[in-house]
């Protein structure tokens, strides 16, 4: 028997792409009476909440919405997971978009594999005509194929909601960016499987320098909160603008044999522009106390 599935929509401010997604959901190929839609707005100023609202009431599988002021992601996902009927969570974003076998695919390896509490989507490559996105974008493919050993991010990953709890849930100090890493490494070190790179998904990047900006400073934001509370997770000297761009180069040279597009030799900068935002949010992090209550 099929086990029922909980999709996790945690959104703010995402009018101009969440349509898309929801659309993604509505078209997967696993039973919809065994699938339940978790909505969490979290204080969006747009009209994300809105669209949620005019989808719900056409959606053929069970809706959920809630809505508050700004409380941030860890706040957001731990209203899913105490509120989720399903065996399992699927994490999507609301620049994401699902392949129509995405859910079914993640199910069907969890139920392979009971000790793992975790499994990350697989990034795919998305055609966007931004040269930022297309950057962007081609930087998560190329680290996938190449790079990638770090623990997985919750767009597009599925996780054991029994696991999820067992250890508290989500840190709901985490106002920002890495409560996914955050809890990929403490159900690991709880004695649970952790993987990555299992069901393709797709992600809309960021279009403009201006938004990618900003998103880089909330993830280094981020960030120094995670380093406070665990140091093994984040290398700071790994961090750094020369490895970024040392980075970028090995990158671009592996991007090219895979698109065969000279576009991609701007990734070195782009790495760059990106490490730059980061270090700025990291700062703000410390300027902000963010995390400092881990000081010993």
């Amino acid at each position: 028997m099929l086990p029922k599935v909980t999709i996790g929509v945690c959104v703010r401010n995402s009018a101009k792409t969440i349509s898309e997604t929801i659309e993604s959901i509505i078209a997967q190929d696993y039973p919809h009476e065994l699938m339940e839609v978790i909505f969490v707005d979290d204080g969006s100023e747009d009209e994300t909440l809105a669209i949620i609202k005019r989808y719900a009431s056409k959606m053929d599988m069970k809706v959920k919405i809630f809505h508050h002021k700004w409380r941030g992601l860890g706040f957001s996902r731990n209203i899913v997971v105490n509120n989720a009927e399903g065996k399992y969570i699927v994490w999507v974003d609301g620049d994401i978009i699902l392949p129509r076998d995405h859910v079914r695919k993640q199910v069907e390896f969890m139920e392979k594999n009971p000790k793992t509490a975790i499994a990350g989507g697989r990034y795919e490559l998305l055609n966007q005509t931004s040269l930022v996105a297309f950057l962007d974008n081609l930087e998560y493919v190329a680290y996938r194929f190449k790079f990638g050993t770090s623990l997985p991010g919750t767009g597009g990953a599925i996780h054991r909601v029994e696991a999820i709890r067992r250890i508290g849930g989500f840190d709901k100090n985490i106002t920002g960016s890495c409560e996914d890493i955050d809890i990929a490494y403490r159900v690991k070190v709880a004695g649970w499987s952790v993987v990555r790179d299992k069901a393709p998904f797709y992600g809309r990047s960021k279009e403009t320098w201006r938004e990618l900006w900003k998103h880089c400073i909330w993830h280094g934001y981020g960030a120094h909160y995670l380093v406070h509370k665990n140091k093994n997770l984040i290398s700071l000297p790994r961090m750094s603008p020369l490895a970024a761009l040392i980075g970028g180069i090995l990158y671009s040279t592996f991007a090219y044999r895979l698109v065969k597009r000279k576009t991609v030799f701007l990734l070195p900068f782009q790495i760059l522009f990106k490490n730059i935002a980061w270090w700025i949010g990291f700062i703000r992090g410390h300027m902000d106390n963010y995390g400092h209550s881990f000081r010993k």
